[in-house]
């Protein structure tokens, strides 16, 4: 069992730089249940642009046929480790930024921010070279067969932005630390909307094929990396300032920075991982429409949750705030409340899937080379309405081990419900069973229902023995 004692805080409080508090740190100190509320609106409406400029990608790539989806598909799980060690990494700099906020501790919050930057650019220009120079044999090895060409058109030019990626979701992060989610939702809309702008432009009008929505993804991204620039660089009227000048990386701030940052970018290379293992299950058992249905289909998935990911990243925030504060109370409070409210979500969630399901697959039907993947889709689709209710419990539990510093309990969470339980669950209901590409996806449900009970049962026990602290 993970010990929930709080760290000790190294750098010691600054209260004398109280009186330049901002209206977001404000927030992040006051009543935990305003504070999710408050910082959760604006990210969910970002993050719904977000995925909406995800799907357009999809849907404008749906109008090349089914081999076009397929290879976009085979470079998802791959782009899911770049997004994951970003998010990861931001995770691991909102949790540490937010704990020395709490602890009204300002200069080792900027501190920790400039630290965070710097890592981001070192990991991603490692990862850059990587996946530009080897992605070929990479997707081949993947399974990618006919449509590895298109694969690897789609995935250098997407990978040669690697840095983009990286700096934009640390500002992200920077921002969300420090309560201010307006910000970050106005940076991340703008990159939506450019990015939806582009994709049809780029596609078809200059006729780019897939290079074209790599192109736009790129583009978007970089455009609204200036646009960050200039607030923390040069405007400077955040909470949290970055200084480059006299830096001097400390090991400690870097550890505690990859103490959650690391186990959370683990957590979404397993999400990558799953989704090679998935990938290659259904490639196996039904073809490549197959795999081109379930990235497809997934991306929907990941719309869909998008108000729960939104209030996952508040919790991380709020909860690193009370935890600095050691309000340990607060921490409880967070929990309950935002899984609470979450469920609701879901279920609504979950009831507008189904009966949207017909018009949702027309999304990815439309033209007549991928009109006869129609019946998959819509077996996914009601598959999945099984899946939405049970996802604010691990999601919301894993966010409170974050936003407290216990990074590697997430980890274990995660890896127990993606691989021992999704993947276990998918192969056996699909290979061994029989049941097809539908017992793949009810080994999804299944293995997501029982790692989302496991994080909140861990999540439960561990915040029972923070507020017996709290009571000492």
């Amino acid at each position: 069992m993970t010990d929930p004692a709080p760290e000790v805080r190294s750098d010691g409080p600054d209260t004398a730089l109280d009186e330049e508090v901002t209206r977001g740190v404000r927030i992040l100190r006051g009543d935990p249940k305003v504070a999710v509320r408050k910082l959760a609106g604006p990210m969910i409406i970002a993050m719904v642009l977000m995925a909406i400029y995800n799907l357009a990608d999809a849907i404008w790539v749906a109008g090349l046929g089914a081999d076009a989806l397929a290879g976009v598909g085979f470079v998802t799980p791959l782009f899911m480790i770049l997004v994951g060690l970003s998010n990861g990494l931001g995770a691991g700099a909102t949790s540490l930024i937010a704990r020395r906020i709490g602890a009204r501790d300002k200069q080792g919050a900027e501190s920790a921010a400039t630290h965070a930057f710097v890592l981001s650019l070192g990991v991603s220009a490692v990862l850059m070279v990587i996946f530009v120079l080897f992605l070929r044999p990479i997707v081949a090895l993947l399974g990618a067969g006919p449509v590895t060409d298109i694969a690897v058109e789609y995935g250098r030019i997407v990978f040669l932005g690697t840095i983009f990626f990286l700096a934009v979701q640390m500002a992200y992060a920077i921002l969300r630390a420090e309560g201010d989610t307006k910000r970050t939702m106005y940076a991340m809309a703008i990159s939506s909307i450019l990015n939806i702008i582009l994709d049809p432009i780029l596609i078809y009008w200059a006729g780019l094929g897939v290079a074209g929505a790599a192109i736009a993804t790129v583009i978007s991204i970089a455009s609204v990396m200036v646009i960050l620039a200039y607030w923390i660089f040069i405007r400077r009227d955040t909470y949290v300032h970055l200084s480059f000048r006299g830096f001097t990386p400390q090991t400690t701030i870097f550890r505690a920075i990859l103490g959650v940052g690391l186990p959370a970018s683990l957590e979404f290379l397993l999400l990558s991982v799953m989704g090679i293992a998935i990938n290659l299950i259904l490639v196996t058992i039904a073809g490549t429409d197959a795999v081109a249905i379930y990235t497809s289909g997934w991306r929907i998935v990941m719309f869909a949750i998008v108000p729960l990911v939104g209030i996952a990243t508040s919790v991380v925030a709020v909860t690193g705030a009370a935890y600095g504060a050691r309000e340990f109370e607060k921490v409880k409070i967070v929990h309950r409340y935002s899984i609470t409210i979450g469920v609701i979500i879901a279920l609504v969630i979950s009831s507008l899937t189904y009966l949207l399901t017909p018009q949702i697959t027309a999304l990815f039907t439309y033209s007549p080379e991928s009109v006869h993947l129609i019946p998959g889709f819509l077996i996914f689709f009601h598959t999945m309405c099984l899946f939405y209710p049970f996802v604010p419990l691990g999601m919301f539990s894993s966010s409170v081990f974050q936003g407290t510093g216990h990074g590697f309990t997430s980890l274990v969470i995660n890896l127990l419900r993606t691989l021992a339980f999704v993947v276990v669950f998918s192969y056996v209901l699909g290979v061994i069973f029989g049941f097809g590409a539908q017992g793949v996806y009810f080994g999804i449900v299944a293995g997501n229902i029982l790692g989302g009970l496991v994080g909140y049962i861990w999540a439960v026990v561990f915040v029972k023995r923070l507020t017996r602290i709290d009571q000492e």
